[in-house]
């Protein structure tokens, strides 16, 4: 069986984070494991309260895992200070891990910036040159590339720019544009559109950890990047298309409607 490593925060509401992403990749048939770097207070309305998990926990949490049950893959989602990032970067050095798969979290779905600069450019500097690819959102492109975003043609400078600075795979993720879903991937000098309509569901908490999850959850089975972004966009579309509807504000997905029992 192969296995996949998430090392993010955790989500009592169970939508996005790490358990967004231990159901990602349960539904693909893989083994999946955690280290926590946050514990937060949240629901489909809002996050309320974000407690740090201590960064020499973090390491021990990674220590553990990486010395029994090595990960084929990683996906990395909310990392939230300097510290936790520089522990993830020396681990993920001393371990020599692969098929490492970054969400570079840094901008709340209503624009508030998630990173103090600190953090922001630990992120930047430490942890995403050891990415294979890396997953931003369009406010997290304009974040990395220093400025707004607004078109197509942009999208494609903006990975281009980012790419100076980063040498892995770049998925812009087009979900915030009207009309379509379309993501831009920009790897090896080369660009290619994964083109989605957009789905009417306004339930989409988990979204970005839940592609990132199925990327990881790809690449460890073996598939190409191109493929397993492929992959991840079919199942998270399926996951949408499911229209599981929970909570007061924007729902979950449906990630386990693949599932046949």
């Amino acid at each position: 069986m192969k296995t996949v490593l998430t090392i993010a925060g955790s989500d009592c509401s169970g939508g996005a984070g790490i358990q967004a992403d231990i159901k990602t990749i349960t539904a693909h048939k893989l083994y999946a494991m955690s280290a926590i770097t946050a514990l937060t207070a949240q629901n489909t309305t809002g996050v309320s309260a974000i407690l740090d998990v201590e960064p020499d926990f973090v390491a021990k949490q990674l220590d553990a895992i990486f010395t029994d049950i090595f990960p084929d893959a990683i996906k990395i989602g909310m990392v939230s200070n300097a510290d936790i990032i520089g522990i993830i970067a020396d681990k993920l050095k001393q371990y020599n891990a692969k098929n490492i798969v970054l969400d570079p979290v840094m901008v709340s779905t209503s624009g508030s910036k998630l990173l103090v600069p600190e953090a922001l450019d630990a992120l930047i500097n430490k942890l995403m040159p050891l990415a294979d690819i890396i997953t931003p959102n369009l406010m997290e492109a304009e974040c990395l590339a220093g400025y707004e975003i607004h078109s197509a043609d942009e999208m494609i400078k903006a990975a281009k720019d980012i790419s100076k600075n980063f040498k892995g795979s770049i998925l812009i993720k087009g979900g915030h544009f009207e009309g379509n879903a379309d993501d831009l991937l920009y790897t090896n000098g080369e660009i290619y559109w994964f083109r989605t309509p957009r789905i009417d569901n306004p339930n989409t908490h988990g979204t970005g950890c839940t592609l990132s999850s199925a990327i990881a959850s790809n690449l460890a089975m073996g598939y190409d990047m191109k493929t397993s972004i492929k992959n991840a966009k079919d199942y998270i579309t399926g996951a949408l298309k499911a229209g599981l509807d929970l909570g007061k504000g924007s729902g979950p997905l449906n990630h386990c409607y693949n599932i046949k029992l």
